[in-house]
């Protein structure tokens, strides 16, 4: 268990989600915090994922839209919590180019809504219940755009790439990331003009268990085992900076429980990789763990490369490291591993999350 004595009230939104679903499950499992889940159960929440924490005395889930003002500050109300983790989002690049007003309702004005609610439950709030308040809003490195790719750089300059810091412009490329850039400005104007007690965090890729098959590493682990091809935007030249998502979860509970009021915190996994070389290991774990006849790069095709698509994104985590102590546990290559084998040991869950809805089809194409 954690060895923080005090037990908070903690709402996460978007906890029926990838990132918030493992939030929820390390609050649960390690410290003492109680959680009230809040989320609309759109296409990519599930309550599957939260099956090994449901029956916590310290576990509440409500089925509320973060758009809906009524149903917001009807949580505050009811549950008093000192802490609010703001995770639920559109988060799909590919998803946002075919319908960007989803991203703006959810991402923007979702945000907008939990902001007020937040300030107005707070504006209530006395003594230590007040000063000890704190709303975290979770983000994402797509919104400082794109680096340099190593290819367009000389030797010299390839020897210090630059990677994202928490002082780093935005300049979104995406929908998704402007929407996202939008609700964090948010964010740090209901700080600013209102005081309100906030923390920011960005993140890089996340990957590992429960995450919905839309997203590169699922996909290709799914479309391997069913003999489906593998495709690859472009050349498969981007390059990502990956963190393993229970690494995340740990960051971020680090940051809403310890975290400076005002500040900014970047959450990154140390692990920059190129897209095309994520998807030939995992072929090559499962050429070890399951083989077939033919190996599975085989598999692999090359498409059309989406519309705007960011070259190269990377994360400069030393702050979080130097001011709070915390850095992933998680190699890639230890976490690849890991997540393949969990897609090959719960093909039923997999198979539940796609609904009929989606069936990996491309999106993003437009």
């Amino acid at each position: 268990m954690s060895n923080i004595e005090v037990s908070r009230t903690i709402v996460v939104t978007g906890g029926a989600g990838f990132i918030g679903s493992a939030v929820i499950r390390e609050l649960i499992n390690n410290t003492h915090h109680i959680v009230i889940n809040i989320d609309k159960l759109t296409y990519a929440g599930n309550l599957e994922s939260l099956k090994s924490v449901e029956n916590s005395e310290r576990y509440f889930f409500e089925k509320v839209d973060i758009c809906d003002v009524l149903g917001v500050q009807n949580i505050f109300n009811k549950y008093q919590p000192s802490i609010v983790m703001h995770l639920a989002a559109e988060s799909h690049v590919d998803r946002s180019i075919d319908g960007p007003g989803e991203f703006i309702q959810t991402n923007i004005v979702g945000t907008y809504t939990l902001l007020e609610q937040a300030r107005e439950y707070w504006n209530q709030l006395e003594g230590e219940k007040k000063a000890n308040f704190r709303f975290h809003h979770v983000s994402t490195d797509e919104v400082y755009g794109d680096l340099p790719h190593p290819d367009e750089l000389s030797e010299t300059e390839r020897n210090t790439l630059p990677m994202f810091t928490e002082e780093n412009a935005y300049e979104p490329s995406s929908p998704y990331s402007a929407s996202k850039a939008g609700s964090d400005h948010l964010v740090r104007a209901w700080h600013r003009t209102f005081g309100l007690p906030v923390l920011v965090t960005n993140c890089s890729n996340n990957y590992g268990p429960y995450h919905f098959p839309e997203k590169l590493i699922p996909l290709v682990i799914l479309n391997a085992l069913e003999g489906k091809e593998l495709p690859i935007y472009g050349k498969g030249n981007q390059i990502r900076d990956w963190l393993y998502v229970e690494d995340h979860a740990r960051a971020l509970i680090k940051v809403a429980t310890e975290g400076k009021i005002g500040e900014t915190y970047n959450i990154g996994g140390h692990n920059e990789k190129q897209n095309v070389e994520v998807v030939k290991t995992i072929c090559s774990i499962l050429d070890e763990v399951r083989p077939k006849e033919a190996n599975y790069e085989e598999q692999i095709i090359y498409v059309a490369d989406r519309p705007g698509h960011d070259m190269r994104y990377a994360i400069d985590a030393s702050k979080i490291e130097r001011e709070l102590g915390w850095k992933p546990v998680e190699t890639f290559e230890s976490g690849i591993r890991k997540t393949v084998q969990w897609y090959l040991d719960n093909q039923l869950w997999c198979k539940h999350v796609q609904d009929g809805s989606y069936q990996r089809e491309r999106l993003g194409n437009k």
